[in-house]
């Protein structure tokens, strides 16, 4: 029996079943009233004013609040104050979210913890490339409540001043919330109804372009945006209506049938089939596939579908058959596309197809690579290529026929249809929620939310864990990984290590195949002085090239995702996050 994988499958159970549990404590608070000020400059500078109205019952520490910051936004001359508590700030910026802190304490000293009271919080601070500049229409999306907030608020406050009076229009969502709203002269004014914890409300306003004909601190847009944003508006309002008449499912089903039909579906489907291998570890390739075959097979959650380290290694592989050949200077990695007569398979094909269009005169600079993926034609073309070389290494080599060699996907397709069930017991049961008033519907709402959650997660593992290898498949996946375990561990490579540049080559690029290329960088760092100096095509990609080319991958598929084509979709505004006490 596969142990991981039954640990696995048990700690899954366990958090769809401990999600659920009630957690009470002693100290609690609540949020009675939120009061959001916005003031739009004509330079495109957004002014935010904040401020909450806390009730504690029990003794805390503070607040905080998490702001989440957009691509190419910002945040400065962050303020609070406090009516009722002495407020200290500490201020933090993380992973994409600004991070305030806000400790209050009931004497000017510093030294009393606050304590069964209402303290009015302030927070004050200045947004940059919020406001959103397009050919015909400026727009500025922005979540007044964010769905992140650890409670709920009793009613929302919201001033929005404009920086012209006319040609203004404004959008409030969900709109249900709004129990008044008003637009006069520069002035948008409104009160929503109480909104619960994990909701959002959110403004959308539309202004003349010409407001803003010097606007350092707005985004700006090179095409028109105003019926692209009242698209998206009432697309995002037909769906929200569509998901909104949609529920989830009985709990006892939702509960018992979910987990245990998956867990029944590993037990018949997803335990691994004994086989006569015990190797501790493989100190050589095991079989002769190429590096992208081997990464699809091994090192992908999709059995067969390899991923961009398996692109990777097949541009290292090339550059080993000379097909590609690499050049340095002192701020530059260039690659140069040769003329060869070797036979190349489909894919790779693809591969020197993709390289040749971005280079010029056949050299690519690699180090501006990345820059060029700025590009939305560019990152779309690459995006489109890059799933032609997936179909390409999948239809020569792991078609439907060989997979069934190696790998049977009988229980990872019960898995997934079973997940999609989970998913719609979960919007059922939101329907039951809407629909049908009774003492347990919230109760039922939170089961169906974990359900679905839980389902989508299921939906997204790797097929190995409720699918399975064939006796064949089952012994080229353990000498791969024990490859992989070879190649990861120092000790063990260096106990063993490779006589020739050669093998050293062969390891870096299955090593990158299989994402562990670092630890044969360490390694070879430890045998061999100053590779990464060493005139070698495969090296010196590796160590100036490789992150380069991961990382255009990266902002090719950010670029291809996160146009502006998006902006207006109800729910995708700036500002917003959550908050709460502590």
């Amino acid at each position: 029996m596969n142990f991981k994988k039954l640990i696995l499958i048990t700690g899954i159970v366990f958090v769809l079943f401990s999600t659920l549990a009630m957690v009470s404590a002693d100290d609690s608070y609540s949020i009675s009233q939120a009061n959001i000020d916005l003031t739009v400059g004509n330079n495109g500078l957004l002014h935010v004013g904040e401020s909450y109205v806390y009730n504690f019952d029990g003794t805390f520490n503070g607040v905080y609040r998490d702001i989440p910051l957009k691509e190419g936004e910002s945040i400065a001359n962050v303020k609070v104050s406090a009516e009722g508590a002495y407020p200290v700030l500490q201020q933090t910026t993380e992973d994409g979210m600004e991070h305030l802190k806000i400790y209050l304490y009931a004497d000017p000293a510093h030294t009393q913890k606050i304590s069964d009271c209402t303290v009015k919080v302030y927070i004050e601070y200045d947004m940059v490339n919020v406001v959103t500049v397009f050919n015909d229409v400026a727009a500025l999306q922005f979540k007044l409540w964010g769905e992140e907030w650890d409670v709920g608020v009793g009613e929302v406050i919201a001033h929005v001043e404009l920086p012209n009076g006319s040609g203004n229009e404004y959008y409030l969502n969900p709109d249900d919330l709004t129990v008044s709203s008003s637009l006069e002269g520069n002035a948008i004014d409104a009160d929503s109804d109480s909104i619960s914890q994990g909701n959002y409300y959110e403004l959308l306003v539309l202004m003349p372009v010409d407001d803003f004909s010097s606007s350092p601190y707005a985004k700006h847009v090179d095409e028109n945006g105003r019926e692209m944003i009242l698209k998206n508006l009432e697309d995002s309002k037909n769906s929200k209506n569509f998901w909104d008449t949609v529920s989830l499912v009985l709990e006892v089903i939702a509960l018992v049938f979910v987990p245990f039909t998956l867990a029944g579906t590993y037990f018949k489907y997803g335990r691994e089939p004994k086989v006569e291998y015990d190797g501790l570890y493989e100190r050589e390739p095991p079989t002769d596939d190429s590096p992208a075959v081997v990464n699809a097979m091994i090192d992908n959650s999709t059995f067969g579908e390899p991923n961009i380290k398996g692109f990777e290694a097949t541009i290292m592989d090339l550059i080993d058959r000379k097909v590609f050949s690499i050049k340095k200077d002192n701020e530059n990695l260039f690659l140069s596309v040769n003329e060869s007569n070797e036979q190349l398979d489909d894919g790779e094909k693809i591969v020197v197809k993709i390289l040749s269009h971005f280079a010029n005169n056949g050299v690519l600079n690699l180090s501006k690579l990345e820059d060029r993926m700025d590009s939305k034609s560019n990152a779309e073309w690459f995006m489109n290529q890059f799933d032609n070389w997936k179909e390409a290494v999948e239809n020569e080599y792991l078609n439907d026929e060989v997979k069934s060699r190696y790998f049977d996907d009988t229980g990872s397709v019960i898995a997934s249809l079973v997940s999609l069930l989970g998913i719609g017991m979960g919007i059922l049961f939101f329907i039951i929620f809407i629909f049908f008033d009774f003492e347990e519907s919230g109760l039922l709402l939170g089961i169906g939310i974990v359900v679905a959650v839980f389902s989508y997660f299921i939906l997204n593992r790797r097929d190995d864990i409720f699918g399975r290898w064939t006796k064949e498949g089952r012994i080229i996946y353990l000498k791969w990984m024990n490859f992989k375990k070879f190649l990861k561990d120092n000790s063990l490579i260096n106990e063993h290590p490779p006589e020739s540049i050669v093998v050293w080559k062969k390891y870096l690029i299955y090593a990158t195949s299989l994402g562990v290329a670092e630890s044969v960088e360490k390694s070879m760092n430890l045998h061999i002085p100053n590779v990464n100096e060493y005139d070698d095509g495969v090296f010196m990609y590796h160590y100036y090239g490789y992150h380069t080319f991961y990382n255009s991958y990266d902002n090719a598929g950010s670029t291809n995702s996160s146009d502006s084509s998006g902006f207006g979709s109800v729910g995708g505004g700036s500002g917003g996050g959550g908050g709460g006490a502590f």
